[in-house]
């Protein structure tokens, strides 16, 4: 195991200046900083804009028993300019609301946007989705469920959500991630995460 151990922490910048330069569906600030340099000293004084978003929970739900997982098609507006479609297969996904717990959302989100129930949830990872410009961070998850009726469409009329959901043969999804069909970090991360832990699911689950 590596010993590496980071050369600077929270005490090491400094915060000079924070607005808030857009606020609409998402919010977006100005930040002023400056930051230890490796080499000694200080940077010089920095801005930048930020997306702020609050943590996001995702869970890839799967049955052990019939090898197969539940994946979400969806319309994206971050996909308008994919030659292939803005339409995606993603995981079951939510925000977190404030002191909400990661598998607290991933209940409510199954239920919502798949009329799923999860059963045992196992945990993949957490991870800044791209610290260069947002503050988001994802909780990943992979949960035990039974396929068996699952499908058809979900989501709420209020938040404007329209989802259909597939169920597919582990090797067919797998597939679909070499192939670039499944396109988005978070599933991309969970399906992987299942290939390697997959046999351990059957025996476990």
């Amino acid at each position: 195991m590596s010993k590496l151990k980071l050369q600077y922490g929270k005490d090491d910048y400094f915060l000079i200046d924070r607005q808030t330069c857009f606020q609409g569906f998402f919010r977006m600030e100005k930040v002023n900083f400056k930051h230890r340099l490796f080499q000694g000293g200080w940077s010089r004084e920095i801005g930048r804009e930020i997306f702020i978003r609050g943590n996001a929970t995702c869970v890839l739900p799967y049955d052990p028993v019939e090898d197969s997982v539940v994946l979400l098609e969806q319309f994206r507006p971050g996909a308008l300019l994919e030659e292939s479609s803005p339409w995606l297969l993603e995981l079951v996904a939510g925000m977190n609301d404030e002191g909400e717990l990661p598998e607290q959302v991933a209940c409510r989100e199954a239920k919502e946007e798949a009329d799923l129930e999860l059963g045992v949830l196992e945990k993949i990872c957490e991870y800044l989705v791209s610290p260069g410009g947002t503050t988001e961070k994802v909780f990943l998850y992979c949960a035990k469920v039974n396929v068996q009726g699952v499908g058809g469409v979900f989501g709420l009329a209020e938040e404007d959500e329209d989802i259909k959901v597939h169920v597919l043969a582990f090797e067919d999804a797998y597939d679909m991630v070499k192939t670039g069909v499944i396109n988005n970090a978070p599933a991309i991360m969970a399906m992987q995460w299942l290939a390697l832990n997959r046999g351990r699911l059957k025996d476990q689950w």
